[in-house]
């Protein structure tokens, strides 16, 4: 399948900053990856998104297969265009850098998508901790729940509600960054209604937060 083409840069994986290759700390995500998906963009990024995890991806999409499969984080058709979309939108396009708290894509016993386990979460907290050194940006970017709380667990904090914290800042210390906790883009029109925010209050609330 080919997509429409646009102006969205689809990362170099030569640009990935790969921390451990074939790293074998999940054995059950070793056996679902079909590679790891590293984080990818400008070491100096004043923002670093963060998602969840790799989706299983398509591998016959063309250029935007998923993480799975380029190994580049965020390089979804959907998810993936669409945070970069919305931060080149904001200004942003050649300040971010991308990466997942999980990096292997977890499968489920069907084979689609899982949420990841707390002790995958945990494991992989080590190279999301070694990105935030080498990137040491001024904002982190949270899409979704399970990436909100993989940042918050740095502080030994649980989250007390995801939809309450859209878009409202977090200091931590420990990381000396800000968390801005945002909506998962594959959830994005859902969970707006709920918050009666159109896109465009979303966005602004979004870039009111950003350095």
């Amino acid at each position: 399948m080919t997509e429409a083409p646009d102006d969205i840069h689809h990362p170099d994986p030569d640009d990935r900053l790969v921390l451990e290759p074939d790293c074998g700390r999940c054995p059950a995500l070793v056996e679902s990856r079909t590679c790891i998906s590293w984080g990818n963009g400008p070491r100096d990024a004043d923002v670093l998104v963060v998602g969840e995890a790799p989706g299983a991806g398509d591998p016959d999409a063309g250029t935007w297969k998923g993480g799975n499969h380029t190994g580049c984080a965020y390089t979804s058709r959907h998810s993936g265009r669409r945070i970069r979309r919305l931060l080149a939108d904001l200004g942003y396009a050649d300040r971010t850098f991308y990466t997942n708290a999980v990096k292997c894509f977890p499968a489920g016993e069907d084979g689609s998508n899982r949420e990841p386990t707390d002790a995958e979460l945990s494991n992989c907290r080590g190279h999301l901790e070694s990105e935030l050194d080498v990137v040491d940006p001024a904002v982190v970017v949270a899409t979704g729940k399970h990436a909100t709380e993989t940042l918050l667990a740095f502080e030994g904090r649980a989250l007390d509600g995801f939809l309450d914290s859209v878009c409202e800042p977090v200091d931590l210390p420990d990381l000396c960054v800000t968390l801005l906790p945002v909506l998962h883009p594959s959830y994005q029109e859902v969970w707006l209604s709920r918050l009666d925010l159109t896109e465009a209050e979303y966005r602004e609330r979004i870039a009111a937060h950003l350095p």
